[in-house]
């Protein structure tokens, strides 16, 4: 079954490609201009402390800090965007950025951030206010850039985009923080106390860690399971019926274990924090969501290790209808869980 590979959504998540520039300085284009993303494609501005590393502003109050290049067919025709843009999946998160309780004055970090949807639903609740920053953190150089013209020409806020591994975040934010908010990746880390200990380096005593998450023990409703058992084995089928693919056994991606949520809060509490608020919503898993999650990179891999993306991706959508129209219905339900933390 699905959960058993790492689940529908393992985030903008994985190897890190670099980790935080030390000094990082601005960057123009040659006519004076801040560079756009087009720009750094193009190799039209340089950081001439490492050419190695890219280090630009993005124009406005928006930045971005040490980008490397990734390969552009895995980053833009199987980023996260696409998911990501599903309205079901943007409720739940602004539900999380509200709990956290955001506010004027604060520095804020909204870590694994992908392409900045999570960062730009912090920007709006900080529309107006003054003295506030919120750092955006993630390990792919191609959703930073496609994060960065999300928040472009926001001046009211400042954003910064950091690319590292979330394992180093005390490294690459530089001062304590008030907020750190984490959207849909706990699940996908393996050292979860590692992370967890860097996460309260990184808040002030009294700072709020908020994080959410559809892959714990527990988020599938019984009467949905038959929906992903049929869902695998129909894109399994389509695989060797279409194109004489199975998955590599040997490729397959480590499955992380799920926890409870009384397993959150033991892990929290070993981390020296304690838990503010936590709550489980249902929500209504599209067809559409399914559909966009078979996209997306990382969940690829999991589910159908070693098989191009192309024809991996075709299967897993053709499952996908399959067992919708086989099922009649058009959304699943699928728990979600809210925790917010206090650093003590």
């Amino acid at each position: 079954p699905a959960s058993s590979k790492n689940g529908l959504h393992r985030g903008v998540r994985g190897m890190a490609l670099s980790s935080t520039v030390e000094n990082p300085i601005n960057l123009l284009t040659e006519d004076n201009q801040f560079p756009t993303a087009l720009d750094i494609q193009r190799g039209l501005c340089y950081d001439m402390v490492d050419e190695e590393r890219l280090v630009y502003n993005g124009g406005s109050r928006v930045s971005v800090v040490g980008l490397e290049r990734e390969d552009e067919m895995v980053s833009s025709d199987y980023s996260f965007k696409r998911f990501s843009d599903n309205d079901f999946y943007g409720r739940q998160n602004a539900v999380l950025v509200d709990l956290a309780g955001v506010s004027s004055g604060q520095r804020i970090v909204d870590l694994a951030c992908g392409t900045g949807g999570v960062t730009k639903i912090i920007a709006d609740r900080l529309l107006g206010a003054k003295h506030s920053a919120i750092i955006g953190i993630d390990h792919s150089s191609s959703a930073l850039k496609q994060a960065m013209e999300e928040l472009r020409g926001r001046g009211d806020t400042a954003v910064q985009f950091v690319q590292s591994q979330m394992e180093n975040i005390s490294e690459a934010v530089k001062g304590k923080v008030d907020t750190i908010i984490l959207c849909n990746a706990i699940h996908y880390i393996p050292d979860k106390d590692a992370v967890l200990e860097e996460i309260a380096r990184t808040l002030k005593p009294g700072g709020k860690l908020a994080f959410n998450t559809t892959f714990y023990n527990g988020s599938l409703p019984q009467e949905t399971l038959i929906f992903y058992r049929k869902w695998m084995l129909k894109a399994n089928r389509f695989l060797r019926r279409e194109y004489g693919l199975t998955p590599s056994k040997a490729e397959k991606v480590e499955a992380r274990k799920q926890l409870t949520p009384d397993e959150y809060r033991m892990l929290l509490e070993r981390q020296g924090f304690d838990i503010v608020h936590q709550k489980i919503d249902t929500v209504e898993f599209t067809r559409d969501g399914f559909l966009d999650i078979s996209t997306f990179s990382d969940f690829i891999e999991g589910s159908l290790p070693g098989v191009p993306f192309e024809k991996a991706s075709a299967a897993l959508q053709a499952g996908v209808n399959q067992a919708f129209e086989e099922m009649k219905v058009e959304w699943l339900p699928r728990n979600w869980l809210d925790i917010v933390a206090v650093r003590r």
